[in-house]
């Protein structure tokens, strides 16, 4: 008998006495619901068979009674990096930033606490928001919407890649967002019913999509008395343009419209430079947007607040336009990498990348800014740190050609 190699069980997950490929229980996740029961039940947990001894998985179930498999906690840095399972270590993330208030892991799934209301009473002053930069120490209290939007992308594992896997299409990434988001609650709402992920088109699903945004429209967003409901929707932004009251946001996918003021665009430019850089276009770019949202008096979809994120042909995020060059670069010579996310910490000092395929793990950085001091000292901290742990590393200033990036 052929002994399975570890690329192979790397897909394979047990539970119970059973071993199946982790495709099948997320497509079919309903009809193995009675043997997650009884894993849940005999042995407590599933198992992830990309390493020998097996690993541990938690099995989460939904208030809808839809169960899921999460890697166990701590234990992310343990799986192949080839798996679905698999999470950098807890120092090259900004997840590590927030208390258990802010983002709460059980067996009955995730409860976070986001800092913008999710409704207002329309007879009171507008509520003030949760500052995302409130501390227990040095533990953040709540997410705010970049650190949603990261939480969700890494939780998802978009921000990573490997060359064992298919080409990612959104159509990819909204079946993984789904995935994470079910058995998910934000303010003590279901996360499903909050966030409505641009379903990738399908003339043979275009009905169905516009029915499922317009239930989300009316159900999540109508007015009831004299409460005024709010809504996340996250997708490809496709196109900004001015029009006679601000600006509309198009989304690809996606028929309808997001509106927003001419001021509230320019700010959101200001935060997000790299997202709204011209230059992304020349080599690929994506530009994702998370908008929390109000429908207007005249129901018109209204943003509120946004978060954007470049990101590369494959989903990956990216910091400056040069990252993405690469990230492209990285996965045309078949390399294994992660992008580690900085959540709502924007003065957190991460790796550019971090590539997997190599034990000890190595790392890249991109140096695209000259001249400045503050980043002159904090690159030359960086190199230091490299050093002094003896890791390999790739550099690349921008001024310079792409250093070859294939592995060793």
């Amino acid at each position: 008998m052929t002994t399975p190699s570890k690329a192979d069980r790397a897909d394979r997950v047990r539970l119970a006495d059973k071993s199946l490929p982790l495709i099948v229980l997320r497509e079919h996740a309903t009809e193995y619901g009675p043997l997650f029961a009884r894993a849940r039940a005999e042995v407590g947990h599933g198992q992830c068979l990309c390493q020998t001894p097996a690993l541990r998985l938690v099995i989460r179930c939904s208030r809808a009674g839809r169960y899921h498999l999460a890697g166990w906690p701590g234990e992310g840095e343990l799986h192949d990096p080839s798996c679905s399972f698999h999470k950098l270590a807890s120092e090259l993330t900004g997840r590590d930033g927030y208390s258990t208030e802010a983002i709460n892991e059980s067996d009955d799934g995730v409860a976070i606490r986001f800092s913008a209301a999710l409704a207002r009473k329309l007879s009171a002053p507008e509520p003030a928001t949760t500052s995302t930069e409130q501390r227990e120490g040095r533990a953040r209290r709540t997410l705010g919407l970049l650190g949603l939007l990261h939480w969700l992308w890494e939780e998802s594992k978009l921000n990573a890649w490997h060359p064992r896997w298919r080409r990612r299409t959104w159509w990819v990434c909204h079946a993984l967002l789904s995935e994470q988001i079910a058995g998910c609650s934000i303010n003590h709402e279901e996360l499903t019913e909050t966030l409505y992920v641009v379903p990738p088109f399908r003339e043979q699903y275009a009905r169905r999509n516009t029915a499922a945004f317009e239930t989300f429209r009316i159900a999540r967003l109508k007015r009831r008395g004299d409460t005024q409901r709010r809504g996340l929707i996250l997708g490809e932004i496709r196109d900004v343009r001015p029009t006679r009251y601000g600006v509309r946001y198009a989304l690809t996918h996606h028929r309808g419209a997001l509106f927003a003021t001419t001021a509230l665009d320019e700010r959101l430019r200001r935060s997000y430079r790299p997202a709204f850089s011209s230059t992304a276009d020349e080599h690929g770019a994506r530009r994702i947007g998370l908008f929390l949202v109000e429908l207007s008096p005249k129901g018109h979809v209204r943003v509120l607040d946004m978060a954007a994120m470049l990101v590369s042909n494959l989903y990956i995020p990216a910091d400056s336009s040069h990252e993405v060059v690469m990230a492209n670069a990285l996965t045309d010579a078949g390399r294994a990498y992660a992008k580690p996310v900085r959540y709502d910490g924007n003065d957190l000092v991460f790796p550019d990348f971090v590539l997997t395929d190599t034990s000890p793990h190595s790392y890249v950085e991109v140096y695209g800014i000259h001249g400045r001091e503050s980043y002159d000292q904090r690159k030359r901290v960086k190199q230091a740190h490299y050093q002094s742990q003896g890791a390999a590393l790739i550099e690349w200033d921008v001024t310079h050609s792409l250093p070859d990036v294939r592995r060793p």
